[in-house]
Formats: C-alpha cells, sequence, structure tokens
C-alpha cells in the first residue's frame, strides 16, 4: 500500500534520510524504531505527504506521491490519512466532541451528521461524559484517546501515529495502544506508529529500525498485491 524508495531529506546542511526504502503492506501495524535523532519521524512525514523528500519515490496505493502539489496533497491526508500525535495537539477552544468531528466537518459532512459520528467513539474508547469538555479539562490519557478518535473516525486507509503514548504513564500508554490496535484492526486501517518504546513496537506486526537516515528490516517485508 505505501512504499519510499531510496528517499534522502536534509535539513540544511543535516541529512535526515540517506536513502531510506520501506514498504507497508495493507492492513499491516508497522512499528518504525529508531533513537532520538535517527530520521524516524521524518520519514513517516515523507510518508504521510507531509514533507517532500529532496530525492527519491513515496507512492501511496499505486499512486506517486511525491510529485504531488501541496493541494492534492493536503486532500489525500485529509480524505485517506488520519493522524496521531505526541502530544494529541487537540483545537482547545472545541470540545471533545467538536474535535473528534473536525475531520469529517473539514471533508464536507454536516455538522449534525459529523457530531453524531464523532459521539459514536466516545462509549468505545472509555471516554463517554466528556464529550463537552475541552481539552483543558482533560487528563493525557483522556485526551490522547480524543486525538485517536479524531485520528480514526473518518476510517482513512492509513493512520499515521508519532509517539503516541510518549507523553503517557506505561498503564495509560497501554490502554491506547490496546485501543489504537483493536479499532484499526476493526476498520482494517493500515497503521504506522513510530516509537522508540519496545513495549509498544511489540503491538506491530513488523517491525523496522532507522538508523542514521537508513531502514533496516527485522523481519521479513510484507508481500504487497
Amino acid at each position: 500500500m505505501i512504499e519510499a524508495r531510496d528517499v534522502t531529506l536534509s535539513f540544511g546542511e543535516t541529512p535526515a534520510l540517506r536513502g531510506a526504502n520501506l514498504r507497508v503492506a495493507e492492513g499491516e501495524i508497522l512499528a518504525i524504531m529508531g533513537p532520538s535523532g535517527s530520521g524516524k519521524s521524518t520519514l513517516l512525514h515523507c510518508l504521510a505527504g507531509i514533507l517532500v523528500p529532496d530525492s527519491g519515490e513515496i507512492h501511496f496505493a499505486g499512486q506517486r506521491v511525491d510529485t504531488l502539489n501541496e493541494g492534492a496533497r493536503s486532500a489525500l491526508r485529509r480524505d485517506r490519512f488520519g493522524f496521531v500525535f505526541q502530544f494529541g495537539q487537540l483545537v482547545p477552544e472545541l470540545t471533545a466532541v467538536e474535535n473528534v468531528a473536525l475531520p469529517l466537518l473539514l471533508a464536507g459532512t454536516r455538522r449534525r451528521a459529523a457530531v453524531a459520528e464523532a459521539s459514536t467513539w466516545f462509549g468505545r474508547l472509555d471516554l463517554d461524559g466528556l464529550q463537552q469538555r475541552r481539552s483543558g479539562e482533560l487528563s493525557g490519557g483522556q485526551a490522547q484517546r480524543v486525538a485517536l478518535a479524531r485520528g480514526l473516525v473518518a476510517r482513512p486507509q492509513v493512520l499515521f501515529a508519532d509517539e503516541p503514548t510518549g507523553s503517557l504513564d506505561s498503564l495509560t500508554g497501554e490502554h491506547v495502544m490496546d485501543l489504537m490496535v483493536g479499532s484499526a484492526r476493526e476498520q482494517g486501517t493500515t497503521v504506522v506508529v513510530v516509537t522508540h518504546e519496545a513495549r509498544v513496537a511489540a503491538y506491530a506486526d513488523r517491525e523496522v529500525i532507522v538508523r542514521d537516515g537508513k531502514v533496516t528490516s527485522l523481519d521479513a517485508e510484507p508481500v504487497l498485491s
């Protein structure tokens, strides 16, 4: 479903990716591991069309992503990808249910229908009763589960998660990962998760390591249809 071919990217004089290659199969949960500064988050951002590599190719579902203009890449991220980041990045002015509904609203769903669909996730993620709270009224674990619901509400083909448990304690992090993996498998969503924690990577079907901007696979490459 997703493939990076010989991807390079530098920030000024500092190389972040040095010929990275990666393939992700449809429905796979892949963990990208590596030390801080290894290039793992940069690789995720290239796969998601957030960053454009200096050279190499990014493909998604048979489509070349890195040659798309910003508008087309934004539409791809809006319509086919979901995101969960380390600190949730909820919109503080919105309630929890409005935050979850946001991807649907941006895609043109009417507000009543979007909020109704968003509300269904609160029971699924143990958030009942928190729909009208704002981010400042939520615990870290609650806010991250709201962010997870926002990432999955539009039923994306791919969920990109960048250190989704990095700001949580161990028990809360495991709860978030249980919910993320369970919900993704239920929907058939492909998941690419960046982490430096072995306990998070253990939830994945396969792990790869990024070191010095290159990818080393720990397991056999997926068979792509």
